[in-house]
């Protein structure tokens, strides 16, 4: 891991020497494909803030894994080799485990209501947490609901899930989740992914339809199936030094325009995420459609997950979270 930090800090650094001795510069790092609606947004970050600070702000986007991949991109922004990233939030959990709270299975029946939770006090509370990392919270957009993926069999039953080796994001709570069911998961960064389904390494993924379309997977994959076992977040951050280090105006400047940036995101990724079931069927993936029966028993068989995630987390936190969804009527 320490290998790559040199590498990418004289990249990142040569890429944008003749901008930075003139303008303060910022350079955002993400894994997401180019078309994906967090891509976008960050294309969007970069137009409103170069328009609120007249050009005295400078932002370089690098979308698609150019600085590496997510794993790389949490270790750059925490010792500053870059100013910025948006990243699943999974992959902070091993720097941020009480993040994990906010990606029980089967947690939030919709995604506004995800949004209320980490848009309120308990958001707050996992910001405090990142900030003593070494990392500013800038807004949480929207990864979406997961659904599996797998060149096995199509999921109709618990038992079809049986065996099956699918690759998941480095999240302790993921990982427990999908061996309740029986599956056998494997931790992996995205930039290993595809390579991995086309050469047979593992059965499956899971993603969100615009995640699984945009990256292609359609091409390695066969069967699709519309488990929702996670709501996934896309976690904005800053490096801490580098942000505090900015005058008050500059922090409000990137602040609004990341807010605009954020909003944008979650409205787009509502619609290609309809956009992308469609899309994937049409490109020849089996679609199996989860029955009631079936939910039921992923919920039952991973019930004890969510209990034993919040029984080794701070209990302050839990009881913040469960105070909320309360309120909600979840």
């Amino acid at each position: 891991m320490k290998a790559f930090l040199p590498i990418i800090a004289a990249s990142v650094i040569a890429l944008s020497a003749t901008t930075a001795s003139a303008k303060d510069l910022i350079r955002v790092a993400g894994n997401f494909a180019l078309e994906h609606s967090s891509s976008l947004a960050m294309a969007k970050f970069e137009e409103e803030l170069e328009r609120l600070s007249n050009g005295e702000i400078d932002v370089n986007v690098f979308p698609a894994q150019q600085l590496g991949g997510a794993a790389e991109n949490v270790q750059a922004v925490k010792i500053g080799a870059v100013e910025m990233m948006w990243v699943g939030t999974a992959y902070l959990t091993r720097t941020v485990p009480e993040l994990e709270i906010v990606g029980l299975p089967f947690q939030f029946p919709s995604r506004e209501q995800a949004f209320a939770i980490v848009d309120g006090p308990v958001g707050a509370a996992l910001d405090e947490k990142l900030s003593r990392e070494g990392m500013t919270s800038m807004g949480y957009m929207e990864l979406g609901f997961r659904h599996m993926t797998n060149n096995v069999r199509p999921i109709e039953t618990i038992d079809d899930i049986a065996g099956l080796k699918i690759r998941l994001q480095p999240n302790e709570t993921h990982l427990a989740t999908f061996r309740a069911l029986g599956a056998n998961p494997v931790a992996m960064d995205v930039k290993e992914l595809y390579s991995a389904l086309e050469q047979g390494v593992i059965d499956g993924q899971e993603n969100p339809f615009a995640i699984i379309n945009v990256a292609g997977y359609a091409d390695v994959q066969k069967n699709l199936s519309n488990t929702g076992h996670f709501f996934d977040f896309i976690s904005v951050a800053a490096n801490k030094t580098w942000f505090d280090g900015l005058d008050a105006d500059k922090q409000a400047m990137v602040r609004e325009a990341m807010a605009t940036a954020v909003a944008y995101q979650r409205q787009l990724a509502a619609e290609q995420d309809a956009a992308g079931l469609a899309t994937l069927t049409e490109k020849g993936m089996t679609y199996t459609e989860v029955s009631p029966e079936l939910a039921s028993v992923l919920r039952e068989k991973t019930a004890g997950v969510a209990a034993e995630t919040k029984g080794r987390l701070d209990p302050e936190l839990v009881k913040l979270l469960d105070g909320e969804i309360a309120k909600l009527g979840m």
